[in-house]
Order: C-alpha cells, then structure tokens, then sequence
C-alpha cells in the first residue's frame, strides 16, 4: 500500500513508454545522426540515445551534476561543483517551479530521460559512474539548472567573492563565438544568409555536437547541441534559424551583508535582525570513505558565502527560473518571426545574443538576458558590491523582452555579434544608441578584434555573395587596431639593431602583417607573447608594456624558441597543435582573431588548442524549399576513438572546407549510410 501510495504521489517520475522501434536513427557518411520520430518526446529519446553511441562518458558527468554527485566520480573538482549545486539550491528551485513547466515540454523531458537511462540499462559495460543511473526528470533539470548559472558566470563571480581569482578581462576570455545574418536585399542571390559558429571547448561536455531531429509533430531542427540538451541550442529549422553568442551584461548582482557583532549567523535588513538560513551539504570525494560535510547559507538574497573579507550573496535571475530549456524548444518549433518572438518572449532563457534569419525577409539581432529592474538610486554601484541591508536593492522584477536591445532588418541589410556591444550590432548608421537604454543593465560598449575586424571588413562592401560570407567568417586577420587589454605597441617601436640577441624574434614580430594563418612567423611569436604576458599581467589594469617587459618578453619568445625548437624561424602550425588523438595538425589562429584559438601547454614547448573556433555552420534561405545548409566540426561526430568518424572531419576543419547537410528526409534516407532503431546497434564499431 506504502508503495503504491509513493507511484500516486510522485506522477511527474512515470515512464514516458516510448517505444525505441518507432523511432529511427539515419547516420550519414559523417556518422551524424538523423533521428526520426513519431512524437517529439520520441525524438528527444533518440537524440538522446544516439548522442550516449557518440559520448555517453560527457552525458555521464551532466547527469552526476543533477545528482550533485560528481565528487564521487571525479574527485575533488567534482565536489566542489557539487557544493555549488547545494549552494545555489539548484534542487529546489527544481521542486518549486516543476509546476511551471508545460505538458508538452515535459514530454519531451520524459523522453530524453527514458532514451539516457534505456541506453545505460543495455550498455552496463560502458556505465563507467555507476551513481549516474537511473536518473529522472528532476535530476535532469537539475543538470540543466546548474549549467545555465554556470554560463552566466557563477564560475566566475564565485571565485571572485572568495578571493581565488578575479574576472577575466576582455579579451582574455575563453568564452566567445561568432554570428552573422545578412538580408536578402543585401545578398547577391537575394537569399538570407546566417553563419552559426560557437566558439566552445573542442572537447567534452560542453563541446558543440552535430544533430538533426524532424518529428510528426512538427520538430525539424539541425544544429549544434551541447551534452544533456534535449533539444537542438542553434541551428536551422524548415524556415528559419538562430545563432547564441555569449553576451556579458550585468548577469549577477553581489551583496555584502550587514552581520551582528553578537550573532555571526544574523544580518541586518529593513532594520532587523535576520537569520541565516543553514543547512549542510553532503559532499561525497572519490578515494575518501567518509562523506564530508559543508554548511551552505541563503539570505533574502540568494546563495550566501562567509569569506574573511565579509558575509556575501550572490542574486542570479537564472536561479529565478527553469524553462531555459523550454524556451529553447519553443524556438526550435517556430514556424516564422511572430512565432519566434513569442518564444523568446518567455523570458526565461537568462543570456545568450540571438542572431536570427528567415526565408521570410527578417534578420533579427537581440542581447537577449533576463535582466533585473535595479533601483536606479545613483548610491548603488550596480556593476560593484552592492549594500544587502534593505529591500532598496532587492529586485523582484525584471525588464520585457522589448525593452532589451534589438534591431530587426536595419537598413544596412546585415547585423553580427561577436561577444562585443550590442551596441555596435551593425553599421556605424544604424547602430542602437546605449543612451537609449539603463546604464545599471550594464551592456558591453567596447569593440574586441573580431568585431574590430568584421567592422573593417563590410566597410565599402556591397552586396554580398556566398563565397564572400565564407571568406569574412573564415578571416585570419586581427584589425587594424589591436584591442587586447596589454598594448605591445612599445614592442613593435623596439629598435631591433640595439638588441641583436633578439633582433630574430623583433623583426618577426615587427614584420608581421597581422595574419595568424599557420605559416606565420610573426604569429608565432605573437602567440608566445600573448600568453607569457597574460600569465605576468593576469589581473591588473590595461597598459602599455614597458620597455624592459617589452625587453624581457622578447627574450622569454627567443629563449623558448631555442630551447625547444632549436631556431628562432618558427612558425605558428609549428607552436600550436590540433590535437585528436594520436593525430596532430598545424593550427591556425590565436585570441579573439575570428578563427579563435584558446591553447593549453601541450609537449616539447608546443601548445594544443582546447577551444576557440569550433561547429560552423551556414545556412542559406532560398524563397522557396528548404534552406542550404553546410556545415563542419572540429574532429568528428564520436568521441569514441574506435569509431571511423571519431576524427573525420579534423582535416576539412583544419583547412576551412565544409559538407553538405540537409533537413530533406527523402534525401537523408537515399544517402544514408546507416539505419537502425535505438536497441538494434548504430555507429559503435
């Protein structure tokens, strides 16, 4: 009876009965799945389960953050991501906006949950974290919850109130991506142009994977998805499509709480005296056998921390709500702009600009974010620490969709981002004014090298072609003006005959025509200076190099290059590696140039690139039929490195050359490679 009373009490866990057979998987000559489906909860199962064939270790890891139990996986990183989850109470904000969810999406939920667990329960070998499963809905949402707030930069702001690093400076940031839409009126072919190209890490969870699901009901989206997404993030439906980049408006507000000198547990607001709410957090570390315990406290004002400095909370409007992912849903199901405009309407995605374009006529650009109605008192520093003492700076409420900066079909025919202004989205004459908008909402205004480059790029172009698109999206070349936070002008003076110990790497340097291609001798020791001069200046205010760091960092380039390459004539394929593997390539690119490259220390003083330019993809919207899409990503559909597409798209990427996709049925099943049901064996070799 105890048991049959639990089922009736906990409805939202049932089985979403899904039956594999009716859903089919087609792999492409790519290995990228195509999942066909009566239902979009049955099309969320196969994606699902065809992206557990291609990195079930990634979708693993996603589902121990729901559990909060990546400690006991992974060790003491995972732990301390799980003392977030419990810090921010991930969980319940869960529990208490479950309700706020609507039925079909929940459906869908069920569906990707049943495909994850379906998988885990006929592949025990490949369950490497047995705590991973079963999960269920709420641990997914849980996920999803967790790693919304991280994008928002709870991963950055955290570590801030604790005193471990301060925030990155633009420009020094690994986050960023690119996107393009161009009006028909502006292309030669009078098609809408779009390019998708996320800048993510090349591997794990949050790598970018190639997708396709097209349903009876409707869902026919191809794009990019990132590990635990039940839906495609952006793409391309029949049409239209949208790319994210990552925007950096004021997303997370911090409180110093007033404390009682008699009671450390009591701060002040409104004049009383309130308590801390405190609980303790069970976080479990791989290789120690006891579970460790760890108090986590909440104010009025959201997840709080006891540092030596003070007693601080951080307020996030992503921990105000959970249908990110249902937004994101909506989006993929829009049939045209109204439709779109009422999804994002939602206002529960809490980030991300939106570049979007149609086979209708309309290019649309938006920094989208749930933004926060501050109180406009000019003695609150909003983008500093902010008094948590009175309700005067407890925002309830948050700004509509249309108040947020937007621009649809500007009469220039193009908009872009490049995790810079939403304010500089176009040309100089039709660019929003920030004046028109509340200083307190903290919109970037500045220029970085890509949007510096695109800027210098479409000056004096006309009407855009194709190839044209390609060749802006594929540039190599930083700007004219460098807008990294640490000039190097002083090197670039440096009378090289003075130095004639490092008059090699000078002149390089020097001579340089900006181009970070990989032949590049000048990139090379750009490269290397970049990063010697990030690790020495991480951290203080923008300057001009002086002279003798301009001296010693040129001596650190020269010293490396000797040691380690034997010669001083190095170019930058022969410094930086793409990597997959056992196979190595020459990589291209650096920071912030439109081919960005983000490296870590590699072997043999070489670097190999971990993130930066990533899944491309272009789409082209004829008037009539379906869109053109081609597309390419870093290594391959597989993270399994038996498998025959585990790197079989490196070499096109390495050397800027796409394939051919299609959301045309008739044509994926005539190319198919492989055909299979969920159950029956798919691309695992």
């Amino acid at each position: 009876m105890k048991f049959l009373l639990l089922l009736l009490l906990l409805p939202h866990f049932a089985a979403s009965q899904i039956n594999p057979k009716e859903i089919t998987i087609v792999r492409d000559s790519f290995g990228v799945p195509h999942v066909f489906a009566p239902t979009d909860a049955a099309g969320s199962y196969g994606l699902a389960w065809a992206h557990a064939e291609d990195d079930f270790m990634s979708l693993q890891l996603v589902v121990l953050s729901g559990k909060a139990r990546l400690g006991s996986a992974v060790g003491k990183k995972g732990a301390e991501a799980d003392y977030v989850i419990n810090l921010l109470r991930c969980r319940q904000l869960v529990d208490e906006q479950w309700h706020t969810l609507s039925p079909d999406f929940l459906e869908v939920v069920r569906g990707y949950v049943q495909g994850l667990n379906d998988y885990a329960r006929l592949h025990p070998k490949e369950v490497k974290y047995k705590q991973a499963f079963p999960f269920d809905e709420k641990d997914y949402m849980t996920a999803v919850v967790f790693s919304v707030a991280l994008f928002c930069g709870v991963d950055q702001a955290l570590p801030q109130i604790l005193g471990g690093r301060v925030a990155t400076l633009p420009g020094f940031d690994t986050k960023g991506s690119n996107a393009f839409a161009i009006h028909p009126s502006r292309t030669t072919t009078g098609e809408a142009f779009l390019t998708i190209n996320a800048h993510q890490p090349l591997e794990g969870p949050t790598a970018f994977y190639e997708a396709h699901v097209q349903t009876d009901q409707g869902w026919n989206m191809l794009g990019g998805v990132l590990a635990g997404g039940c839906v495609i993030l952006h793409g391309t439906n029949e049409n239209l499509g949208w790319a994210h980049t990552v925007n950096y408006p004021d997303k997370i507000d911090i409180y110093q709480l007033e404390m009682n000198p008699a009671n450390s547990n009591q701060y002040r607001f409104d004049g009383e005296w309130l308590k801390l709410e405190t609980k303790k957090a069970k976080l479990r570390v791989k290789g120690i056998p006891v579970t460790i315990g760890k108090k986590i406290y909440w104010s009025k004002y959201g997840a709080t921390v006891k540092t030596k400095q003070g007693v601080f909370s951080m307020r996030l409007p992503s921990m105000m709500d959970i249908r990110a992912m249902e937004e994101w849903y909506r989006m993929n199901k829009a049939k045209n702009f109204t439709e779109f405009y009422r999804a994002i309407n939602m206002n529960s995605l809490p980030m991300f600009n939106i570049i979007y374009a149609d086979r209708h006529d309309t290019i649309f650009y938006i920094s989208n974010v749930k933004m926060p109605l501050r109180n406009p008192n000019p003695a609150y520093k909003w983008s500093g620490t902010i008094p948590g003492n009175t309700s005067a700076t407890l925002w309830t409420s948050y700004r509509a969709e249309n108040e947020l900066p937007q621009m649809i079909n500007p009469p220039s025919g193009y908009l872009f981002n490049t995790n810079h202004s939403p304010f500089l989205a176009t040309d100089s004459q039709n660019n929003l004014s920030a004046k028109n908008f509340d200083p307190n909402d903290g919109f970037e205004k500045y220029h970085n090298n890509r949007s510096q480059r695109v800027t210098e790029l479409f000056r004096g172009l006309g009407k855009v072609d194709y190839n044209t698109l390609k060749r802006i999206k594929f540039d190599q070349q930083l700007p004219q003006e460098l807008k990294y936070p640490y000039g190097i002008d002083t090197m670039l003076r440096m009378d090289a005959e003075k130095y004639p110990l490092l008059k090699d790497v000078i002149n390089s340097l020097q001579r340089w025509d900006r181009n970070t291609a990989a032949d590049s001798k000048g990139a090379a020791v750009f490269l290397l200076t970049y990063h010697y001069v990030a690790g020495k200046l991480r951290g203080k205010a923008p300057r001009e190099l002086t002279l003798a760091e301009s001296v010693e960092t040129y001596q650190y380039v020269t010293d490396h290059m000797r040691s380690h390459f034997g010669r001083t004539d190095v170019v930058l394929g022969d410094v930086q590696k793409f990597v997959r593997g056992t196979i190595v390539r020459p990589g291209w690119g650096v920071p912030d140039v439109l081919t960005s490259t983000y490296t870590e220390l590699y072997k043999d003083g070489m670097r190999k690139i971990i993130s930066g330019d990533a899944y491309i993809c272009f789409v082209r919207y004829p008037k009539n039929g379906l869109p053109i899409i081609e597309s390419v990503n870093t290594f391959g559909a597989s993270s399994n490195p038996d498998s025959p597409h585990y790197a079989d798209q490196m070499d096109m990427f390495v050397n800027q050359r796409t394939k051919t996709m299609t959301l045309d049925k008739e044509e994926i099943f005539r190319k198919a490679v492989r055909v299979y049901h969920p159950g029956e064996g798919g691309d695992r070799q």
